[in-house]
């Protein structure tokens, strides 16, 4: 059991009183879900590549100087393939899921591997603002449009060989003719399509109809936010807290866990891994209905 007892009770006493949730997910909620970038996980599915290229983890894969396209795709195909279209290994995204049922809920995510969806929250209920694993884009790009890539990925997964993808399933922009590239926004060619424009109006929508940032009983939730892009979730969910004296905020970041001192008197904070605090959330919750 986690050595934080009063906070996970303080969290559920908030998520039970709050009309809305606001949900801020980043890498540490995936992490916590098992989709791991180095060690065990990346020396099963990329020991080729590591003896090859000399990189010991995913995340620097993704970076290197790959000679051809048909090596560049061996391994993206081999890394979305595992990140995308496999499932999690842990249940985190699930039991999340289970503890909001219910609620009137929005998720923020700069994750980009489907875990939501998969789990079986509300699509129109999730904004996804760095892309989609599962999207292709034009590498110019030439035109605002993305492309579901799951049959294109599946067919370069299997038929690779020797750390190379047959030439003729390079994937190229139906339009220009130039090649494909993730819909991941790495620098100022990521596509912000119809889809992206929706779900950002959608959000925007459910701040305001909820008066996130006036006076809504409003909880923010923040998963596994690090530093890397804190101008997306972390530092607007600060504002909107402070903004709104009804309003309540928690974060559940292993070692990471903070609140600045003026929202301090309103915020929960758990450093810890959260998928073993959503299972005690999830047991309390449990416990309370079979009373």
């Amino acid at each position: 059991m986690i050595n934080q007892k009063g906070n996970i009770q303080a969290l559920k006493d908030a998520i039970a009183a709050s009309d809305a949730i606001i949900i801020g997910a980043g890498a540490g909620l995936s992490t916590s879900a098992g989709f791991t970038y180095s060690g065990e996980r990346f020396n099963k599915h990329f020991a080729d590549f590591a003896k090859r290229y000399g990189f010991s983890d995913m995340y620097t894969g993704g970076f290197y100087p790959y000679k051809t396209l048909e090596e560049h795709w061996a391994y993206w195909s081999r890394y979305i393939m595992i990140n995308r279209y496999m499932d999690a290994p842990k249940s985190v995204y699930a039991d999340l899921l289970a503890i909001v049922k219910g609620k009137d809920y929005f998720v923020i995510t700069t994750n980009v591997d489907h875990c939501f969806q998969k789990a079986g929250f509300d699509k129109t209920r999730l904004f996804y603002t760095q892309g989609d694993y599962g999207l292709f884009q034009c590498s110019e790009p030439c035109h605002q449009g993305t492309y579901d890539n799951e049959a294109d990925i599946r067919a370069m997964y299997e038929k690779q060989r020797d750390m190379k993808i047959p030439s003729e399933l390079i994937p190229h922009c139906p339009k220009c003719g130039k090649p494909m590239s993730m819909n991941l926004r790495a620098d100022n060619t990521f596509v912000q399509d119809e889809g992206w424009d929706a779900a950002a109006a959608r959000y925007e929508q459910f701040l305001s109809s909820r008066k996130a940032a006036g006076n809504g009983k409003v909880l923010f939730l923040e998963l596994g936010v690090g530093a890397n892009t804190p101008g997306i979730i972390k530092y607007p969910f600060w504002q909107m807290t402070a903004a709104n004296p009804n309003a309540r905020y928690a974060c559940i970041n292993f070692g990471e866990a903070a609140a600045p001192e003026k929202i301090a008197s309103r915020s929960i904070c758990i450093n810890a891994d959260i998928g073993k605090v959503l299972t005690e959330l999830k047991a309390a919750e449990g416990n309370t209905e079979k009373r």
